[in-house]
């Protein structure tokens, strides 16, 4: 048999035997990541619908000053809390979520509204309190809304038509479709999906040389009579095949677990049948050697199975940092970023989730550079292995 495929078969059989880590990195990461993601779905799908049908509570000082005001409030399924509150007491209690919106009507609010002046309301909010963002939200919509009657009503009475301020009729028009919406929910996919990919092959990529070297098997195994390039090419490729297969149980994991989450309740539907997730699979292939050979030769700098672990960790993110820069950056595809491993992959696998053609042109130079890095950092890993201070 080639040297080459007894590495492989050894190292596989290897990694077989060691149960507990061969079932915690392939088996656990290809089916917890697509649970995590349906269960942060569905509690964002069931957030979206109680917003949308729970009243808002708004504490209101001396509400008595402004009953068109409340009523109109109250129209719009805004529960009125009347409380007697100071300045400062109503700023502590918003401060110490006591209370998320807290409504001021000052007494000069009717003398204001009766001379055709802008009449003041004090509005209390803590812009940090994430979770009190809807609810001020909409607190403004309907405040903006009384005012805009007023003004209207005032125009009216002096004979002016209203309309006159109104110079542009804007239409929005959203030619976002069911399935493109959907990747609002899920821009994490590519994440979870290289990052389990990685985590396959981690184990195997840690125990290739540090583990090697930590039991003492890494110098007979250099003496064999076999050249030492073909060892490491082995271990990569054996670290692949776990690779493929865990990139392979994720996808169709995510394909079937998608389809409960009940995206239809929000206007969005996945595009992720079997056709598309063949697809993403494919699209993703190619970084299987990049990461494999890129977590051999952090494996192999290393002096320790512990410290191989600490460095691997941190290198699971570099894959992914490019898809974090081009959320913060709000980067669209095009060409020249094709040519960056990972985040080309992204932008491929977020076309084809929303249902959007690809070119030809961006397949062949996303897959055309991964290789090619992939290919230098193998034959890296090879020189790598040729040198006695592997041994350490």
């Amino acid at each position: 048999m080639h040297p080459l495929a007894t590495v492989v078969r050894k190292e596989l059989r290897e990694n077989l035997r060691d149960r507990r880590s061969f079932l915690s990195a392939l088996l656990i990461g290809t089916v917890l990541m697509p649970l995590l993601l349906a269960l942060l779905v569905t509690l964002t799908v069931r957030r979206g619908q109680s917003q949308d049908s729970k009243p808002v509570t708004l504490a209101v000082v001396h509400g008595e000053r402004a009953p068109n005001l409340i009523a109109d409030l109250r129209q719009y399924r805004i529960e009125v809390v009347p409380v007697d509150l100071t300045e400062s007491a109503a700023r502590a209690a918003v401060r110490h979520q006591l209370r998320r919106v807290v409504l001021v009507i000052p007494d000069n609010y009717a003398s204001q509204l009766a001379q055709g002046l802008p009449a003041p309301v004090w509005l209390y909010s803590d812009s940090s309190d994430a979770a009190a963002g809807a609810d001020v939200a909409r607190v403004r919509a309907v405040l903006a809304h009384h005012g805009s009657q007023i003004a209207q009503l005032r125009l009216m009475a002096r004979g002016v038509d209203p309309t006159v301020l109104s110079a542009l009729a804007i239409q929005d028009i959203d030619v976002a479709t069911p399935t493109s919406r959907s990747v609002l929910i899920l821009g994490t996919l590519t994440y979870m999906i290289l990052l389990t990919m990685l985590m396959g092959g981690l184990h195997l990529t840690l125990d290739a040389t540090a583990g090697e070297r930590e039991r003492g098997s890494l110098e007979p195994l250099l003496t064999v009579p076999v050249p030492r390039e073909q060892l490491i090419y082995g271990k990569i490729l054996a670290a692949c095949a776990y690779m493929v297969l865990s990139l392979m149980l994720t996808v169709t994991a995510f394909a079937i677990v998608l389809r409960f989450i009940g995206l239809e309740r929000l206007g969005m539907s996945v595009n992720l049948g079997p056709h598309v997730a063949l697809q993403v699979i494919l699209l993703t292939l190619p970084l299987v050697p990049l990461g494999a050979a890129l977590m051999t030769l952090v494996a192999a700098f290393t002096r320790s199975y512990r410290e191989a672990q600490t460095y691997l960790a941190l290198m699971l993110l570099v894959p992914t940092l490019p898809l974090a820069f081009a959320g913060l950056m709000g980067l669209r595809p095009r060409l020249a970023l094709m040519a960056i491993p990972s985040l080309s992959q992204h932008f491929l696998i977020t076309s084809l989730l929303r249902a959007e053609s690809l070119p030809a042109g961006w397949i062949a130079l996303s897959v055309g550079v991964t290789l090619t890095v992939a290919a230098l950092l193998i034959v890296a890993a090879g020189g790598l292995y040729r040198r006695e201070a592997l041994l350490g």
